[in-house]
């Protein structure tokens, strides 16, 4: 069968982002190019799991990652799946596969100290690039939004009198989220600053370069990176981090799981819950200095 048939499966049923689509059908084609090589077939529709795991076995001694294997691994998985619903094959031969083993990345949220640093220092500036990177670091900080779904904001997601946010997250799942006075006065500052720019290519978009242009994910990190390198030694200063703080903040200050799930986007309290590490740490700490049976 096609990568056409499962594109569309996809896209259409499974409502997948064209980015994450895009994924899928990169890690097909690395495969198929592996089983042409060395087995001098033409499809990966009939294979077995010995030939799979010698694919496997390639990537590991390329180099790459278990967790980036595991994702590839991942997309063939869902491929035999769809194969298998649409009874071209009857077996699956990842049926039994067993994900390698990968170790768990501990991610160090910025502090509160560190966040009001930076967003102090963000609000001397009051250019259009100044407010922008304000109002980048207030939405990451006061929404939990991740870097994509920031790129992609049109200026239509924001209700300025309900005070929300629309947001497209993965697998075209939309969920409101409540914004804060402060951050309503940055989006106001910013698109006075916005509509002065001499020309606008991307007029839909909340977020565009001093060119006009939508902002893109890599100018966003360095923003993130640059500002965040002047008050923290932390060696990961990244979007990501951003939202690990925004939830981590949360559930600090007692926030329940369930509702942080929701303003994260997450499909599952599975994915949530890495985010509570920390918090625990600080229920320890708290325990620890009110116990009376704690020493002291």
């Amino acid at each position: 069968m096609s990568f056409k048939a499962f594109s569309d499966y996809l896209l259409l049923e499974k409502n997948y982002s064209k980015l994450t689509l895009k994924a899928y059908l990169n890690d097909l084609e690395t495969f198929q190019n592996f089983i042409v090589t060395e087995f001098e077939t033409n499809t990966i529709d009939n294979v077995n799991y010995q030939q799979i795991r010698n694919w496997i076995v390639s990537l590991v001694e390329s180099g790459i990652s278990n967790r980036t294997i595991n994702r590839k691994t991942s997309s063939l998985n869902t491929y035999y799946k769809f194969l298998l619903k649409a009874k071209v094959i009857t077996v699956n031969p990842l049926n039994k596969h067993k994900a390698l083993k990968v170790s768990k990345k501990i991610q160090v949220p910025f502090s509160e100290t560190e966040m009001q640093q930076v967003i102090e220092k963000l609000h001397s500036e009051t250019d259009f690039e100044g407010l922008r990177n304000r109002l980048i670091v207030e939405l990451f900080y006061a929404t939990g939004i991740r870097r994509i779904e920031l790129v992609q904001l049109k200026l239509s997601d924001i209700d300025i009198s309900s005070k929300t946010l629309k947001i497209l997250g993965k697998r075209n799942k939309e969920r409101l989220i409540p914004l804060l006075d402060s951050v309503i006065q940055t989006i106001n500052m910013y698109l006075i600053k916005r509509n002065q720019l001499e020309v606008i290519v991307d007029d839909s978009y909340l977020f565009l370069t001093k060119k006009g242009v939508k902002i893109y994910e890599t100018l966003v990190y360095r923003i993130i990176n640059d500002y965040f390198s002047k008050v923290s030694s932390k060696v990961k200063r990244s979007p990501h981090i951003l939202r690990h703080s925004f939830a981590t903040h949360l559930l600090n200050q007692g926030a329940n799981l369930n509702a942080v799930k929701e303003l994260l986007g997450h499909s599952s309290l599975a994915a949530t819950q890495i985010y509570t590490h920390n918090s625990i740490a600080e229920l320890k700490k708290v325990y620890s200095n009110a116990h009376p049976r704690s020493k002291k």
